[in-house]
């Protein structure tokens, strides 16, 4: 006799599920959150690719198949169906500047302009808006990426005169693209009490014209000159003024970040006050993304403060500060990179040198001493050789030590006699792709073509001798979009087609690497991000297009749909 019991919907969904659950193994406790569909690229050896990712509890619990994921499947599990799209381990940005890159947003975007007189347009159009006195602030200029020079420029930089005709009432500073310049105008020379007769200061250079006139551009220490004036300008601020602002930059540069995929970030040298901020902001919950911070002090201060402000993904993994950063030389573009022999484009310069050889060996044995990473910005192929001869020296005085990860920042010219010793002596290279193709049009002028075939970003040879490359855009120095930078590191294509010196280039395998994993070696991080593993933080970006396979024009062409930390959807499109 047939039953006369009729079954509920909700039973049929569940028997359903269960014989569903019973098809594909057993159950397992259901995840937070799933991905299921997609093509994810692990950067895990042990399993280089999935369909799916299951997370719970902020960290990854399985990787695998469609069918995999549907055991995780339960009642409360968000799915998104990623629809064939490209997951890959959150961007692990190896040296940007942090507050550096909140302050480029709110002020005068400078890299838009095509030349200088873009840039006195945009200061004229400030000035009238500005307050009598009001400083008006700007990052992002490069002269050589004009297409013009100015009238009266001065080495090929420009000069305050324009500025100080647009802007007279209001002191106008414009920071350099590289930071290691600025141009300001007639105002804000006068409120640093800078004349003719103000002496260059060590590991500067204040730029005068043929009759010996300031010109308004300081290059690297002399900068400090001008800035000290707007320092002194802003201290008139009230404690709750400048926690806001401070507050209000840090909150737009954690935005920008995690847009861009970009959930690890090194920030490459901020002071003691800083790193107080992102306590308080790290504690509140304010902060998204992961910090990595340099400290940037005098040795006198680091002396009694190391121990204080060591610290290891405090605040549930949301700042790490275990490394110090020292500036070797300034920049290729203002020809302030220390070099072994002058620059082909000026034969009376071989750049400058902004930390002396002493402060350095004393950062190097305080470091090792006290266990923290020495990270150390060199461009030029002079201040490489100096500062692995720092390294080297330090290394063979505790050969106790190991493990050590001191890296260089940026090694972007080398002399073929050095590239060897970054393998040898284990020295992280940590390297920008998107300067390679960036300043491109100016190296052969810098460096001539013998020296830049030898050594000018040379990922292929370092990668050879068994270095590890980081990779990251110096940002605001390079646009905090990762995009571009892995498009470099696979292609070395500039803006115009060319391609400089294809045979450095990277894979596509080694190009995200050197944006994940690599990144997250370099500040000792790897056993807990940099791949999609079980037991890793589950930070994953999600691309409209595969960088992987996709043809080189999709590259930069790629959308991040969706930004994902510790398991937590914090950036959708």
């Amino acid at each position: 006799m047939r039953s006369q019991f009729r079954r509920s919907p909700a039973f049929a969904m569940t028997a359903a599920f269960g014989l569903l659950a019973a098809a594909c193994g057993p159950r397992v406790a259901p995840a937070d959150l799933v991905l299921t569909n997609g093509r994810v690229a692990t950067v895990d050896a042990n399993r280089p690719t999935a369909e799916g990712v299951a997370i719970r509890g902020g960290r990854i619990v399985a990787l695998g198949s469609v069918a995999d994921m549907k055991t995780y499947i339960g009642q409360k599990t968000e799915v998104i169906d990623l629809k064939g799209r490209f997951a890959m381990p959150a961007f692990t940005e190896a040296h940007a500047h942090f507050m550096g890159v909140g302050e480029a947003k709110l002020e005068l975007p400078l890299a838009r302009a095509k030349n200088w007189d873009g840039i006195v347009a945009m200061v004229a159009e400030a000035a009238k808006k500005a307050k009598p006195g009001e400083w008006i602030l700007g990052h992002g200029w490069h002269q050589e990426k004009w297409d013009r020079r100015p009238a009266d420029a001065v080495e090929g930089f420009p000069t305050q005169s324009a500025l100080s005709r647009v802007a007279p009432d209001n002191p106008v500073l414009l920071t350099h693209a590289s930071g290691h310049a600025i141009v300001v105008n007639a105002k804000a020379m006068a409120l640093a009490g800078v004349t003719r007769r103000t002496p260059t200061p060590p590991g500067g250079e204040i730029m005068k014209d043929k009759a010996g006139n300031p010109t308004g551009v300081f290059m690297d220490k002399a900068s400090g000159l001008v800035e000290k004036a707007l320092a002194d300008h802003l201290a008139q601020r009230t404690p709750a003024e400048v926690e806001a602002d401070l507050t209000r930059t840090a909150e737009s540069a954690d935005r920008e970040f995690i847009s861009k995929g970009i959930v690890s970030v090194t920030d490459a040298g901020v002071g003691f006050d800083t790193i107080d901020l992102y306590q308080k902001l790290a504690a509140a919950k304010k902060l998204t993304v992961r910090l990595y911070v340099m400290i940037i002090e005098p040795s006198a201060r680091l002396a009694g403060n190391l121990g204080k402000y060591r610290m290891i993904d405090a605040y549930d993994n949301h700042l790490t500060v275990r490394s110090i950063k020292r500036l070797m030389d300034g920049a290729l573009g203002s020809r302030s990179a220390w070099l072994l022999a002058p620059y082909t484009d000026l034969p009376t310069s071989t750049g400058l040198n902004t930390v002396s050889l002493d402060e350095m060996r004393t950062t190097a044995e305080m470091a090792i001493e006290n266990g923290f990473q020495l990270c150390t910005h060199a461009i030029g192929d002079r201040a490489n050789r100096e500062t692995l001869d720092v390294y080297e020296a330090a290394f063979k005085a505790h050969p106790d030590k190991k493990d050590l990860r001191w890296r260089v920042e940026h090694a972007q010219h080398l002399s073929a006699a050095d590239i060897p010793r970054f393998g040898a002596l284990g020295v992280i290279a940590s390297m920008q792709g998107i300067h390679c193709t960036s300043d491109a049009p100016y190296v052969l002028a810098r460096l001539g073509p013998e020296r830049a075939k030898e050594g000018a970003y040379v990922w292929r040879k370092l990668m050879d001798t068994g270095a590890i490359i980081a990779n990251g855009t110096d940002a605001p120095v390079e646009d905090v979009d990762p995009l571009p930078g892995y498009y470099a590191l696979v292609t070395r294509r500039e803006k115009n087609g060319d391609v400089f010196y294809g045979d450095q280039k990277m894979t596509r395998d080694e190009a995200l690497r050197a944006y994940t994993l690599n990144g997250a070696y370099a500040s000792f991080e790897e056993k807990t991000r940099g791949s999609l593993a079980p037991g890793k933080l589950a930070d994953i970006v999600v691309l409209s297009d595969d960088i992987t396979t996709a043809p080189e024009d999709r590259i930069q062409k790629a959308e991040v749909l969706y930004t994902i930390a510790g398991g937590k959807v914090v950036y959708k499109k």
